[in-house]
């Protein structure tokens, strides 16, 4: 007979089956979480693009100061920072709505997005159907980040010589401008909606003004030299501009004395109060507190920028804003940014930062670590629970496997035994056996790690034959 070609037990067959499949099965599990690990890394996009482009305003002025504080801030998280010059926040928010503008954040003035939304519906309401529904993209908010008062410069020759109704040339009330020579800025500035809105509340009529459009710089050359008598700008404290022209001598600033009132009609905007000597305490400048009327610029970015950037911008505001060596004229240093006074639905990341602050992670990981894992941890944490059963599972099913390519001769070797214990076993046939048993062990392989076992075996081989040869011996 030959024992070789005998099937093994049924048992034995389905034991040799599941430790050849084992190891297999658990691999393909691997395979999977490793797949799922992939797929979950696509649809939550854990690593933030290396690129920004920023919106900021026109040269020298508040915002343009603002991103320059943003660029080294974002650098040293390893973004390249591209800052956008603009002519202002109208222009911010056009290229905003405008996807092929590339421009993914900005600064934009309170109010505008009021007037932006009402230009748009009376726009849409003469579009077809089929226009009107693309719309533009939707934008998101990461919360405001500064005052920006309205300033309005004069000269104090042109207060005494064309204001009317003021006192020892000082003007309170907007009607007092008729017939007055005034710089709004160029289009796509929000100054010059801003100021129109007030003097319509003031019944002063574009037609009783002689109003210019030329850039900030240029009207305030204009200014000191005389071809205009006023000037308006909504800015941050903190800009060139506004600073010179508070230190420069026959320039007055405009006092809101309704400020409150103002307030009350128009939500966008806050009655802030430039103190006495705030300018130099020295030469006391102003020389009494001063109302104002201030919008709050939000920086306001597109609903598709990455999460993790948006996060980094948040962080950036805090420190350019909020941070120490801030020392704002109009509040206190920690007041901004904030979640008020947004005229745009708060990104989640921004919801999430001012309600408790940057996440903790990024106190003890750098950043591209802690916002993987951030983003990451809802699909790593049920992974890792799947892997360390697969992890312990693996080593033991392989050591079986491993060892089941030399127990399972262990079979053939009893069934031979057995044959050889009959009265009347062929020694011949059973020698032969053993020597095909003995010539395909030669030809097993195993790591060294494994070969004691096929030592132990050969050796269990040359046992058998000892015994067949003491049976053929007379």
């Amino acid at each position: 007979m030959n024992l070789l070609r005998q099937p093994l037990p049924m048992p034995g067959r389905w034991r040799d089956a599941v430790l050849r499949a084992g190891p297999w099965a658990v691999l393909a599990l691997w395979l999977l979480v490793l797949g799922a690990v992939v797929l979950a890394y696509r649809w939550l996009d854990p690593t933030p693009p290396k690129r920004i482009v920023i919106a900021s305003g026109p040269e020298q002025g508040a915002y343009a100061e603002f991103a320059k504080r943003y660029r080294p801030l974002l650098q040293a998280h390893g973004i390249t920072v591209t800052l956008r010059a603009t002519q202002g926040s109208n222009e911010n928010l056009a290229l905003l709505h405008d996807a092929a503008s590339g421009v993914q954040a900005a600064f934009v003035q309170g109010g505008v997005a009021t007037e932006e939304r009402q230009a748009r519906a009376s726009a849409t309401a003469s579009e077809d159907g089929a226009a009107a529904a693309a719309g533009p993209p939707p934008l998101l908010s990461l919360g405001s980040v500064a005052y920006e008062p309205l300033w309005i410069f004069y000269r104090e020759a042109s207060a005494r010589r064309l204001a009317k109704g003021a006192k020892g040339a000082k003007l309170d009330r907007l009607s007092q401008l008729e017939g007055w020579r005034i710089n709004l800025g160029p289009e796509g500035d929000g100054s010059g909606p801003l100021f129109r809105q007030l003097a319509a509340a003031n019944r002063l009529s574009a037609d009783a003004l002689k109003l210019g459009d030329r850039a900030a710089v240029n009207g305030v050359v204009d200014l000191v030299q005389g071809r205009i008598d006023a000037l308006v700008m909504v800015s941050a404290a903190d800009a060139p501009l506004v600073q010179y022209l508070l230190r420069t001598p026959g320039m007055r600033l405009f006092d809101f004395a309704q400020a409150e009132a103002y307030a009350r009609r128009f939500p966008f905007l806050r009655p802030v109060v430039l103190p006495r000597g705030v300018v130099d305490l020295a030469n006391d400048l102003p020389p009494a507190d001063v109302h104002l009327l201030a919008t709050t610029a939000s920086l306001v970015v597109r609903e598709d920028l990455h999460p993790a950037l948006m996060e980094l911008l948040l962080q950036a505001a805090k420190a350019a804003h909020g941070g120490p060596g801030v020392a704002p004229w109009f509040n206190r240093s920690d007041v901004f940014p904030n979640a008020e006074a947004t005229e745009w639905p708060l990104a989640r990341e921004a919801e999430r930062f001012h309600r408790s602050g940057p996440p903790w992670l990024q106190r003890y990981l750098p950043f591209w670590l802690a916002n993987f894992v951030d983003r990451m941890w809802i699909v790593l944490l049920p992974l890792l629970a799947a892997l360390v059963p697969l992890s312990r599972i693996l080593p033991p099913l392989v050591t079986l496997r491993m060892r089941s390519r030399v127990f399972r001769w262990y079979a053939h070797l009893r069934a031979l035994e057995e044959g050889l214990e009959k009265p009347d076993a062929n020694l011949a046939q059973l020698r032969d056996e053993l020597d095909r048993i003995e010539a395909q062990v030669e030809h097993i392989g195993l790591p060294l790690a494994y070969h004691n076992e096929l030592y132990d075996l050969r050796s269990h081989i040359d046992l058998v034959r000892r015994r067949l040869r003491a049976r053929a011996a007379p």
